[in-house]
């Protein structure tokens, strides 16, 4: 039985990574869990599960007097003690934004299996996590869709890859032109044609910002320049990623949105059954539509290439920006189009460095996010 702890479950991936343990009690029990402020989660995961060690975000001695038999731990500290000391095999980071980038160094130093939704974790820390890994500390599986449909094909066959190419459904505004884009609103970006998830991501889908990360993840998973990665749109979310082969055929991954699909691949690190599509030529491919992606419509997908090339605190930057930007849209402090406006300007001002550490990448992230309040302000035009 494999000893799963979950970070984040009170999220939408993490309560469906629930689900997956939840149905598959024989191979997976839960250890050890952290929900942030939503402590209202935790006496019905407790009560499920039997997890012996919690982390939120505060203290909340109402909680904790319920379950004296649960080690509670507190703030984004706790996260990495949790880890530790809950004796887990595997990690499931299902944070959101830079506070998953440290648990998912600590979960490799301690040699755990780190299964990944965190994004940020590889975009900030990208550099960090791959010398872990080269050293030999622990095991990085992926749980993005997209990159577990290309784990799939890639562990098929990963010879004479021509291009890794990976889908976008286009997000809430994918039939919008640039100029229509200056009054949306929040509600209208959070309606995501195809997919259910949490605010930030499903806005991160309406800016194309979650494409740049992909990329960049790609880059740090499989080890594929940017120019070797390429993103195409299947407005359906039914195709999850493709591998093209020099001899132009394709491999894909197929199947309808639903993320426990890429959450059980996860956790069973690749072991369990699943089937593939192979075409000779994209043509042959009847079942969904594939489209090419309008770079110039996205270019914020263009900054990728930056981070990949250059590396040092572009990454950190990028995600920090856009944390800050994306919060201040929910509150309706800016328009949409100024996410986009905030992110170039902060990569375009930032001092970079190669080879951070740790520590050089949390002082560019909150200086990062020092920089947007000025401009969300107007300190700063």
């Amino acid at each position: 039985m494999k000893r799963i702890c979950l970070l984040g479950a009170s999220g939408s991936i993490g309560g469906q990574t629930l689900d997956v343990i939840r149905k598959h009690p024989v191979d997976f029990s839960l250890v050890g869990f952290s929900v942030g402020k939503q402590v209202d989660k935790i006496p019905e995961i407790i009560n499920e599960f039997n997890p012996k060690f919690v982390c939120v975000k505060e203290d909340t001695k109402d909680i904790t007097k319920q379950f004296h038999n649960v080690k509670f731990f507190y703030g984004d500290e706790g996260l990495n003690k949790l880890i530790k000391a809950c004796d887990c095999d595997m990690v499931v980071n299902a944070l959101v934004g830079f506070v998953g980038l440290k648990p998912s160094l600590t979960a490799l130093e301690n040699d755990k299996i780190l299964s990944l939704a965190n994004k940020e974790t590889l975009v900030t820390g990208g550099e960090l996590i791959n010398k872990l890994l080269r050293e030999g500390k622990g095991k990085l599986i992926p749980i993005d869709s997209e990159h577990v449909a290309l784990s799939k094909c890639l562990a098929v066959d990963n010879t004479n890859v021509d291009k890794i190419v990976i889908t976008a459904s286009g997000g809430a505004f994918r039939k919008l032109s640039r100029d229509q884009l200056e009054n949306v609103t929040p509600e209208d970006a959070l309606k995501h044609p195809t997919w259910s998830m949490g605010q930030k991501i499903t806005i991160d889908s309406a800016t194309m910002v979650n494409k740049t990360f992909e990329i960049i993840e790609a880059y740090y998973l499989f080890g594929y320049k940017y120019e070797d990665i390429e993103l195409m749109f299947n407005y359906e979310s039914f195709v999850h990623s493709l591998v093209r082969y020099k001899n132009g055929s394709y491999r894909l991954d197929e199947g309808k949105p639903d993320m426990r699909v890429p959450i059980k691949y996860a956790l069973y690190e690749g072991s369990c059954e699943y089937d593939l599509v192979y075409v000779d030529k994209l043509e042959d491919y009847k079942a969904s539509n594939l489209y090419p992606f309008e770079y110039d419509r996205f270019p914020i997908v263009n900054l990728a290439k930056k981070v990949i090339d250059e590396k040092g605190l572009y990454g950190a930057t990028f995600n920090a920006a856009n944390e800050e930007a994306v919060y201040a849209f929910l509150n309706k402090k800016i328009k949409f189009t100024d996410i986009e406006n905030i992110i170039d300007y902060c990569v375009n001002n930032v001092n970079n460095i190669q080879n951070p550490s740790y520590e050089d990448i949390r002082k560019c992230d909150l200086s990062t996010r020092e920089l947007v309040a000025k401009i969300v302000k107007g300190e700063i035009k």
